[in-house]
């Protein structure tokens, strides 16, 4: 009997309860941890294919256009090849400043004088036109009363102008100007009234909650908001006034880009008559990119939120 409760006793309770619990638990293996391998530098290869786009096509259209006229020179013996009005470039870029007489002068002065007459020109339209445009956008009035002689007087031809300018001022320089005035003013004219129309009407509707005066309105609603729609007109009114002067010189004589063009023609001076061309289509785009460069500086997107 004694044997029998000794066994009893050395029997073990808690190891039962402990085994029960161990079999409930899962099994838990420890994860190896796996050492995060150095990532490989991967060495990205330049393309060359935005360069090309960018450059080979305006290269391909100037070679395309050295072509046609060399094919032009080859058949007709009076036209100056490329290679020839090269080398009278050459031969007139080197002293483009000198001066033998009020009619003799170098190609630098002409353009001188042709964009000293640009500058009068077109500086007097800015300063009408612009708040001309301004006050047609603003009032519906002055839009009603406006609007039919700029469709009237708009599409006359530049050189219609210049002879009454030769009769009011008796001089060929004013009426030059006065040419210049009268056909860069429209662009002007229009695109800031347009500008001024397209005004959103909630920014009006805040200003007269506000109770601001016309000259605030002016100066902190609108004209932020037309700058763009001004510089374009701007720009386009530039091209008009180069345009324009070209021609008026070429019937008014004396100094100017548009006399030297038509007196070397007189001279029968047709590699000459190139450069000018080539120097007027480079003059014409330096004046529209300084404009464009203007115009982007002050021109906003909207941004969806």
């Amino acid at each position: 009997m004694n044997t029998m409760v000794h066994g009893v006793i050395r029997e073990p309770a808690v190891p039962v309860a402990l085994n029960a619990a161990q079999a409930a638990e899962p099994a838990t293996l420890a994860e190896p941890v796996i050492a995060a391998k150095p990532e490989k530098k991967v060495k990205r290869k330049l393309s060359l294919r935005p360069f090309f786009l960018s450059v080979l096509p305006p290269l391909m259209g100037i070679g395309l256009l050295i072509l046609i006229w060399e094919i032009i020179a080859v058949k007709t013996s009076s036209f100056p090849s490329p290679w020839v009005t090269l080398q009278e470039a050459i031969a007139l870029f080197s002293d483009p400043f000198y001066q033998k007489g009020p009619n003799d002068q170098g190609i630098g002065w002409n353009i001188y004088a042709s964009l000293k007459r640009v500058a009068l020109g077109f500086g007097l339209a800015a300063a009408v036109g612009i708040p001309l445009g301004f006050l047609i956008g603003r009032f519906k009035f002055l839009s009603g009363m406006f609007n039919p002689v700029i469709s009237l007087l708009k599409p006359v031809s530049p050189l219609a102008w210049l002879p009454i300018g030769l009769l009011v001022f008796k001089s060929a320089h004013p009426a030059a100007i006065w040419s210049i005035f009268i056909c860069s003013i429209w662009p002007m004219v229009i695109n800031t009234a347009i500008g001024v129309q397209r005004v959103p009407q909630d920014y009006m509707n805040v200003a007269r909650v506000l109770n601001l005066s016309e000259w605030k309105i002016i100066t902190r609603i609108l004209f932020p908001s037309v700058l763009p729609y001004m510089l374009t007109g701007v720009r386009l009114a530039i091209g008009t006034a180069w345009l324009v002067i070209v021609a008026a010189e070429m019937l008014t004589g004396g100094v100017g880009i548009g006399f030297w063009v038509w007196d070397e023609w007189n001279n029968l001076n047709v590699p000459h008559i190139i450069i000018a061309i080539v120097v007027i289509g480079l003059v014409g785009l330096i004046l529209e990119q300084i404009l464009v460069a203007i115009a982007r500086a002050f021109t906003y997107e909207d941004v969806g939120t």
